[in-house]
């Protein structure tokens, strides 16, 4: 199964149990929505947003979004009837499911196989793609195995609250920083996930920033794992959305300029040589790929 190519930028978390939630979000500028089975959703309510979710794929307009539900975790009693009931419920227009707590490659087999099952017994012709979050010390530990798991895997997504947690780190922060911390304390993580999806050709997305009203802090943070090379970051509030996407998209003296460098790479070309000199620096090869990529990532954000 190819990885389709999906614009996700921001990607808005909403909780299944409220439809007039679900409708704001279709109607937002995200570029992805996932609706929500787990964290946000009480356990007394999970049935009846699990309904919702699988209403909710048919009965709103989503236009180009992609459309996600995040199942519960493997480590509850809800995860086989959110996909089964989800499935069974939903039109084609869902696109992916997204699993929490993925703690080693066996927990993207179990998955996997049930999805491919229901689908199967349903006759689904449209594949359903797989989202993973990586948020606990055994899941980053067993990253490479888990990214290899599955032909369905499209994402990498980083939990930074539940990593925090697994860790011992001292903050009850979701996404911020540590203050006696002299650095990025998630700067590991956040790079080996990096890594590790560009090595399997998934997009990798940064988690949720829990001060929903602090857009100065989430534009410093999304404008740092946006630098790394990272496709998007979570919205837990529809206000954070034009932040982050203004973060993930390249700025246009960015583009322009890697344009310039194509340009001036393929004169190169055309005279013979390997390597050019652009506004006192050299570029060769390499600098065709860099700039390719910059190019290639503001094309799918406009």
């Amino acid at each position: 199964m190819s990885i389709p190519v999906r614009p996700n930028r921001s990607q808005l978390s909403v909780p299944a149990s409220s439809m007039r939630f679900i409708e704001k979000a279709a109607a937002s500028a995200a570029d992805v929505v996932f609706l929500d089975l787990e964290d946000s959703v009480a356990p007394d309510d999970k049935a009846a947003a699990r309904a919702n979710a699988a209403r909710a794929v048919g009965a709103f307009d989503w236009g180009e979004k992609t459309l996600s539900v995040r199942v519960n975790a493997w480590d509850t009693v809800w995860t086989y009837r959110d996909v089964i009931e989800v499935l069974t419920g939903a039109s084609d227009r869902l696109d992916l499911l997204m699993l929490p707590k993925v703690h080693r490659a066996a927990d993207v087999h179990a998955l996997a196989a049930l999805v491919g099952q229901v689908e199967a017994d349903l006759g689904r012709t449209k594949p359903v793609g797989l989202e993973l979050i990586i948020e606990s010390a055994e899941g980053l530990m067993n990253v490479e195995a888990i990214a290899a798991a599955s032909s369905r895997i499209e994402a990498l997504h980083y939990g930074p609250g539940d990593y925090a947690a697994s860790t011992g780190a001292r903050t009850t922060a979701i996404g911020e920083g540590i203050a006696a911390y002299p650095g990025d304390p998630w700067h590991y993580p956040l790079s080996r996930l990096l890594v590790v999806g560009r090595a399997h050709g998934l997009r990798v997305l940064d988690g949720p920033w829990s001060a929903h009203a602090d857009l100065e802090g989430l534009a410093t943070a999304a404008a740092r794992t946006a630098a790394l090379g990272f496709d998007g970051k979570w919205a837990i509030h529809p206000g954070q959305i034009e932040t982050i996407n203004a973060a993930y998209s390249p700025p246009e003296a960015e583009v322009e300029q890697a344009r310039r460098i194509l340009d001036a790479m393929t004169q190169a070309a055309a005279e013979g040589r390997g390597a050019a000199t652009l506004d006192g620096r050299m570029i060769d090869v390499a600098s065709i790929r860099q700039a390719e990529a910059l190019v290639k990532k503001a094309e799918r954000t406009t």
